[in-house]
């Protein structure tokens, strides 16, 4: 009985200092919007200089090829979007603010809120460039709401991959290239699974068909994140 008791108390406190952390997060980029508004510029920037090439070049809209083209070159526009927003959740923490976030929360309430917060900023990025995406190219999207589904797995898979590897890199010396290096081997088989899922709803294929890739990439971010809780305590240590 004791031990069960000591079990709740242990798990609200990790519940209570996940909150609080992830309050702290939405307040500082509330305060300064740097992250949110330097990636949104980054989409839509990007969204229409994509939209002035295509112009150059108009009967490639009409042609067999434009859809997957139209598919693949969001998803880069994303993966991107998140490398960017992402990246630095943990390289531009100081070590005095690392040390006093030591004293105040455990590790594994750190690593959840930055995913969460990560999540949620990547969701609303995501749900912002869609529409954005949509107004400057030709809408070709079979089933809108499955897209949209496969947007939101997209932005919850890139938001925790990234989130751990910025906290594996972040212990090292040059943080860029490890984190590419490390980021690389996981975040492949999750944009191919992005790209057939994306695939499968512009073509308007039946949902029950993609059942599988979404059991596939659920699994991944369960992984990720579980393998998160294990190892960020042992790197917090250092």
């Amino acid at each position: 009985m004791n031990n069960q008791l000591k079990h709740y108390l242990c798990g609200m406190q990790l519940i209570n200092q996940t909150i609080n952390l992830l309050k702290k997060e939405i307040l500082l980029e509330w305060r300064s919007k740097y992250a949110f508004n330097g990636v949104l510029l980054y989409v839509v920037s990007t969204v229409f200089i994509c939209y002035i090439a295509f112009n150059l070049n108009p009967g490639f809209m009409g042609s067999n090829g434009y859809p997957i083209v139209w598919n693949v070159l969001f998803w880069i526009i994303i993966l991107f979007a998140s490398v960017n927003a992402i990246a630095k959740s943990f390289m531009q923490e100081s070590k005095s603010r690392l040390l006093y976030y030591y004293s105040i929360a455990s590790p594994q309430a750190i690593i959840l809120s930055k995913t969460i917060y990560n999540i949620l900023l990547m969701t609303l990025l995501s749900a912002l460039a869609l529409p954005v995406y949509m107004l400057f190219f030709n809408n070709t999207i079979g089933d809108p709401l499955f897209y949209f589904l496969a947007v939101l797995l997209g932005s919850i898979s890139f938001s925790t991959v990234f989130t751990m590897i910025s906290a594996i890199a972040s212990k090292a010396g040059n943080n860029g290239t490890l984190m590419a290096i490390l980021s690389f081997p996981v975040i492949i088989p999750v944009i191919l699974i992005l790209v057939k899922l994306s695939k499968s709803a512009m073509d308007g294929i039946e949902r029950s068909l993609s059942y599988g890739n979404i059991g596939v990439l659920l699994a991944i971010n369960v992984i990720v994140i579980t393998t998160s809780l294990i190892l960020f305590p042992f790197l917090w240590r250092d």
